[in-house]
């Protein structure tokens, strides 16, 4: 599981395209008592984006975390 303090970095990088973008991913616990899937994302070199996706316990932001882990991977990000 990664958290706060392991956040999981992929980029995807492709000078033919002028594409040089970043997608991180992290579970962090929230002050409610749930737990957030955090992602922030955009251009390398910018603050980007960021959304954070609320869930019931660890566990399903933990599932959560391997879909969007997923989705990026076929779409070509790499871990960094």
């Amino acid at each position: 599981m990664h958290t706060a303090r392991h956040p999981l970095l992929l980029k995807r990088i492709d000078p033919a395209r002028n594409m040089a973008r970043f997608y991180a991913l992290s579970v962090e616990p929230t002050l409610f008592g749930a737990v957030a899937l955090r992602r922030n994302w955009g251009r390398i070199g910018t603050w980007g984006r960021e959304r954070l996706d609320l869930h019931a316990d660890e566990e399903a932001a933990g599932k959560a975390l391997a879909r969007v882990l997923a989705q990026k991977l076929k779409r070509g990000y790499r871990p960094d």
